[in-house]
């Protein structure tokens, strides 16, 4: 919900409010519709390569593989704008390393360039196979010539794009998971829904209150 209004240069900027050091409900939305598109990517590329590229159910899996691209590369998009206008971004804790949160500014770069590089990819590869395609709900006619040349070159950078943000999205998940099991430090909680939150925050109370118990 976004409750505070500040003033600056004549203009109203709106801000969303946040509680406990959290990210803005909005933020955290897109996050998780975005985690939901990249399952739903590598699943359908793995299973189409499985059934097999001429069958009926692996050409559908193709184009709902595209579709997925398509929207990723919208909602990646729309979080880039709402961060840089209207979100809230809790600062890091002051006992993280500046080390550590450069190198969390530096994944979360990364993943926002790949998340608007791959789509561009898989479409060239799409584009210079010279064939019909399926995008969203619409059949798109056939838009150049096939080159097998560009498209080769446009298959290798999506799957090494893929390779480096499964890399990528590896890294960001075990640093928060260590951040919430190991360190024990809020940064987790920050982009979990409020039940999952509360509870992530309850047990680190009670982990904490043991150990000046038994101390």
């Amino acid at each position: 919900m976004i409750e505070n209004l500040e003033s600056a240069r004549g203009m109203v900027v709106v801000r969303p409010s946040a509680k406990g050091g959290r990210f803005d409900p909005t933020s955290m939305a897109l996050h998780w519709i975005t985690v939901l598109l990249i399952v739903g990517q590598f699943t359908t590329v793995w299973l189409h390569e499985a059934v097999g590229h001429g069958t009926g159910l692996g050409l559908q899996l193709l184009a709902m593989h595209q579709t997925l691209g398509g929207l990723t590369w919208l909602v990646a998009l729309a979080r880039l704008v709402w961060q840089r206008r209207f979100a809230y971004l809790p600062p890091f804790p002051k006992s993280m390393p500046k080390l550590q949160q450069w190198i969390a500014k530096a994944n979360e770069y990364g993943l926002y360039a790949l998340l608007l590089v791959q789509p561009i990819t898989g479409l060239g590869d799409v584009v210079f196979h010279g064939r019909p395609f399926m995008l969203f709900v619409w059949q798109v006619p056939a838009l150049l010539t096939p080159d097998p040349a560009i498209r080769g070159l446009f298959q290798e950078a999506h799957e090494l794009g893929a390779k480096a943000l499964l890399a990528l999205i590896g890294l960001h998940a075990g640093a928060a998971l260590f951040h919430g099991l190991v360190l024990r430090d809020g940064v987790l909680q920050r982009m979990l829904p409020s039940s999952l939150a509360a509870r992530a925050g309850a047990g680190r109370r009670m982990l904490v209150g043991k150990h000046k118990v038994i101390s």
